[in-house]
């Protein structure tokens, strides 16, 4: 069952899509088959007890995902960039405080630490993707329409938990630094280039560094995959999104493997500019996200 929980406009009739469709004519509702919505935005809750089906998918559907993606970036590319710029521009301007204070060795970390945090700095875009899907008006405002979902404190619950696994993963960078090449005293950029790759220091922090950062990388991807994308289109509890996205890496464990070396791939290349890059990167993986969730949740 699924029963409507917020709805902004005066129009009497709408169709609202997911697993059961319901239509609404005047002040009643019957069950129908479209998926269109003619109101200016609607949001369904959850309230069945059964947990979301989960979808087998293949390279294909990431390859999909990622048209459509790039088809919704296209569409609405000042909308995204407006809402994606802003994350260059904080890592340059923290890129700029660790030159300052010479701990250069976590301006690595924290370009890496996007892929913790991106599913949660992606939710506006999330919902601009899902109003273009239904046919509604999708301007970037409406980005913010995530404030008014029935969803809101469970999305910030988990991002709650994103942000703390990206914090985890900055200090335990930190500490690797301090136990593998601090001890060497480099004085400047040079001196801890030539030490990182000229060393044995050097390289027991690379070959660390990469290990326990995709330890944090798999558990970030296996808690929020698809939960985000699950919790704007069905109002399930934030337990039940991390669950059903769990759920889909393990039924899916080389598609969604696939999936998230695309998104380290990607994060990589847009950073290499002076993180510029992100502001087109982030929106498209973004947008790409929500049509993957579609094809993962059977009834999305």
């Amino acid at each position: 069952m699924r029963r409507v929980t917020e709805i902004w406009s005066s129009a009497k009739t709408g169709w609202i899509g997911g697993a059961n469709r319901v239509e609404l004519k005047g002040n009643g509702c019957e069950r129908c088959e479209d998926r269109r919505i003619h109101m200016s935005g609607v949001y369904a809750a959850e309230t069945s007890p059964q947990m979301p089906h989960v979808r087998r998918i293949g390279f294909s559907d990431l390859r999909i995902a990622l048209d459509q993606g790039l088809a919704d970036f296209r569409d609405m590319p000042s909308h995204a960039v407006f809402l994606c710029l802003i994350y260059p521009i904080v890592g340059i301007f923290l890129g700029g405080l660790l030159l300052r204070y010479y701990v250069v060795p976590l301006l690595f970390p924290l370009v890496a630490g996007f892929a913790l945090i991106g599913p949660f700095a992606a939710v506006g875009l999330y919902e601009l993707s899902r109003r273009r899907e239904l046919g509604l008006d999708s301007s970037w405002a409406h980005a913010f329409d995530v404030l008014r979902s029935p969803a809101k404190w469970s999305v910030f619950a988990l991002g709650v938990l994103l942000t703390a696994i990206f914090i985890a993963w900055l200090l335990t960078a930190r500490w690797l630094y301090h136990v593998t090449v601090a001890p060497l005293a480099p004085q400047d950029i040079g001196a801890f280039v030539r030490d990182l790759f000229t060393t044995g220091a050097g390289w027991q922090m690379i070959v660390w560094g990469n290990v326990i950062g995709f330890f944090f990388a798999v558990v970030a991807l296996c808690l929020s995959v698809v939960s985000f994308p699950l919790l704007l289109d069905r109002h399930v509890s934030a337990a039940v999104a991390m669950l059903t996205s769990v759920r889909a890496v393990i039924e899916n464990p080389v598609a969604m493997a696939a999936w998230g070396i695309i998104v380290a791939a990607a994060l990589v290349v847009g950073s290499i500019p002076f993180l510029l890059g992100l502001a087109v990167v982030m929106p498209v993986l973004g947008h790409a996200t929500w049509h993957l969730y579609r094809r993962v949740i059977a009834g999305a």
